[in-house]
């Protein structure tokens, strides 16, 4: 595990995660697969596959701030709870941002995390 700390910006689509640790920052995207089957419940299989890889790429960092919208945070956090339990401790904060450039998002994490140090 890397001790260095990410932010994620999470669609339906796709996560865009860009890991800082100082001034330095490194961008990773992770896409879904829209590979459609005839499998019964095949977008929820995809979903998970998907949400799934975003855990696997949390895991390499210390602490997380996931964004995106309210529906993309709701469904990402209850596959968290429900399926990945491990990487609930990664996740130090939920925003729920609108189209932020990478810039915004690594501003608000680091907003966030220092908040979070002054209370602890």
């Amino acid at each position: 595990m890397r001790t260095s700390s990410a932010v994620v910006h999470l669609t339906h689509q796709a996560a865009h995660a860009i890991e800082f640790d100082g001034e330095s920052t490194h961008a990773t995207t992770v896409a879904q697969h829209g590979h459609a089957t005839r499998q019964h419940a095949s977008a929820v299989r995809s979903q998970h596959e998907y949400f799934g890889a975003v855990c696997d790429l949390l895991d390499g960092f210390s602490r997380v701030v996931v964004a995106g919208g309210h529906t993309t945070l709701a469904d990402f956090r209850h596959y968290v709870a429900k399926h990945r339990s491990h990487s609930v401790d990664r996740i130090a904060a939920y925003e729920v941002v609108d189209h932020p450039t990478d810039n915004q998002l690594v501003a608000l994490a680091r907003q966030r995390l220092e908040a979070l140090d002054r209370l602890a």
